[in-house]
């Protein structure tokens, strides 16, 4: 059962939060929507109910989500429970109010709490409590299963447990979104990534591992022609992710190591910054400091501190500052035609 955004546009009174997009999340399908805050937000809202989309409309199975808003679970960052009740009272009260036909056991067994199925939830530690909000979402048993930021700040063993139960949902050909602001958790856990703004929706490709990639063109011959790739890979939890040089904010070099700034988030990259100076001129990057190279076309200022130091203001969310050096300031004069 497919959840659809059909020409969906969110304003708020003058504020476009994000233009007209088009997305299909199809049965036993897991996509992220990477986003900030706001965004998610107002996304979580258009889903409950409790606001309008400007322009477009939401589908569950072909029909207009608000007949069919029942079809879709829940999972909220800051979802509570009843804290007097113990983890097994939970469940049965939920399966009770979901008419669910699966074994209190079963789930208990899947989010692996036997040992504090007699424990109050107020007792439980913060990945614990999110254990059994995953229960209580597979004992709903929606078609449409949405989660916000459901990996921040749990342990290993509770994330773990989480990636296995999207492979079950998936398996179940269960449809799902996940809302998130964190890169890494959208790579690992999504087989489809999209970062939405004010922008538009963007497609974050991912690549095999570099394990992988290794082996899969060791085969390859110098018959093959070279062909010019313009996208900047970086590597989040063994996986390639491909990002387009506009998406970057500025790469910065730190004990031999760089990392692309994007969106207030940092990926290590594969290539020194020499190489990606080479690889990025033709996209309007600057070499502005021995450990910086900046997206031209995100600055905003340029500040003058003393007559031998200066900075970039970039026009990002956090205003980021970045070093210019007495020497790149000349050379950045000439490219702007300034004397």
């Amino acid at each position: 059962m497919p959840l659809q955004f059909i020409n969906a546009e969110k304003r708020i009174n003058d504020t476009l939060l994000f233009p007209s997009f088009d997305l299909s999340v199809q049965a036993g399908n897991v996509v992220a929507i990477h986003s900030s805050v706001n965004v998610r937000e107002q996304l979580l809202d258009l889903l409950l109910g409790k606001t309008l989309l400007s322009n477009g409309e939401i589908r569950i199975a072909g029909s207009n989500i608000i007949s069919n808003r029942r079809d879709i679970g829940f999972l909220f960052l800051d979802g509570g429970l009843y804290d007097r009740l113990t983890v097994e009272e939970t469940l049965t009260f939920f399966k009770r109010l979901h008419s669910s036909s699966d074994r209190i056991e079963d789930i208990i067994r899947t989010v692996q709490l036997e040992s504090k199925r007699k424990v109050k939830t107020s007792r439980l530690s913060y990945s614990e409590k999110k254990r059994v909000q995953f229960a209580c979402l597979l004992l709903q048993n929606p078609a449409v299963y949405l989660f916000e930021e459901p990996d921040q700040n749990l342990d290993i063993e509770s994330k773990r447990i989480f990636i296995t139960l999207l492979h079950q949902l998936r398996s179940a050909e269960k449809s799902v979104l996940i809302l998130t602001g964190n890169m890494e958790s959208a790579v690992t856990a999504a087989d489809e990534i999209y970062r939405l703004d004010e922008n538009g929706l963007h497609t974050i490709q991912i690549g095999i591992s570099e394990e992988s990639l290794d082996e899969d063109t060791s085969e390859i011959t110098d018959s093959i022609q070279p062909v010019r790739f313009e996208k900047i890979p970086t590597k989040v939890n063994e996986k390639i992710v491909l990002f387009d040089p506009p998406e970057i904010d500025y790469i910065e070099s730190n004990d031999g190591q760089s990392f692309l700034h994007i969106k207030g988030e940092s990926f290590p990259s594969v290539f020194t910054l020499n190489e990606l100076e080479e690889r990025l001129l033709p996209f309007g990057f600057f070499r502005c400091h021995r450990s910086y190279i900046v997206n031209l076309q995100k600055v905003r200022e340029v500040i003058t501190w003393t007559r031998n130091s200066f900075s970039l203001v970039l026009d990002d969310a956090e205003k980021s500052t970045i070093p210019l050096s007495k020497t790149k300031m000349a050379d950045l004069k000439v490219m702007l035609g300034l004397k």
